[in-house]
């Protein structure tokens, strides 16, 4: 039996109808990918409830591997996350201000986790194949950045499984009603992930140790 990648895709929100990383999580549902099997799991908009989706997700499967996604509408790339931080806020779109009301995600937690991701080696494998990407510094302080900092947290005593977030853009159904926001196609999307996950997969190695890893 292949070892499981669990996948994370949100829910539509902000009016949206669809939502990028769930429709590539699901559709790559099941599929087995350099020996990593997908199981694709669907998250709410709330930041709390994203980390206890997240969590309850990695005690249950015990995944080899875990791959947050999320939608960054008016990014033009696919962006791979390096921080995620102890902080959330549900309103605004996570959007911290000078109102200082952030609150702790999870009480007595380190205050930031790194991406456990070979992200010089996924960037790498997107660019080749000519797909957008770059590193972003951190996932913010919304439901992306609950998503990444609870599985990296639940995960803390299993520093061999890689773990990490990516963010999406919009979709170019989406962007159709938005002229001036940049878009990708879901399909280069999926082939997007499936690059990454396949690069998960190597950097996890057979044994599940991970292979040394150059960060960016």
């Amino acid at each position: 039996m292949a070892s499981l990648i669990v996948v994370t895709g949100f829910e539509p929100f902000g009016g949206e109808r669809i939502n990028p990383s769930w429709e590539v999580a699901r559709a790559l549902d099941g599929e087995i990918i350099e020996g990593l099997a997908v199981k694709a799991i669907r998250a709410p908009v709330n930041c709390v409830k994203t980390a206890a989706h997240v969590t309850d997700a990695i005690e249950r499967f015990r995944p080899r591997a875990f791959l947050g996604l999320g939608q960054a509408g008016g990014r033009a790339a696919i962006s791979l996350e390096r921080v995620a931080i102890n902080l959330f806020q549900d309103r605004n779109g996570g959007q911290l201000d000078t109102r200082g009301d952030a609150r702790t995600l999870i009480d007595g937690a380190p205050d930031a986790y790194f991406a456990r991701l070979p992200l010089a080696a996924v960037l790498k494998a997107l660019r080749r194949h000519r797909i957008p990407a770059t590193i972003s510094l951190s996932a913010g302080a919304y439901a992306c950045n609950a998503a990444m900092y609870a599985a990296l947290h639940a995960l803390r005593r299993r520093p061999a499984v890689p773990a990490g977030f990516i963010h999406l853009p919009y979709d170019a159904a989406q962007a159709a009603r938005r002229p001036a926001s940049p878009s990708m196609s879901l399909e280069m999307m999926e082939r997007a992930v499936r690059l990454a996950i396949a690069v998960i997969s190597g950097a996890a190695g057979e044994t599940g140790r991970p292979r040394r890893r150059r960060l960016i």
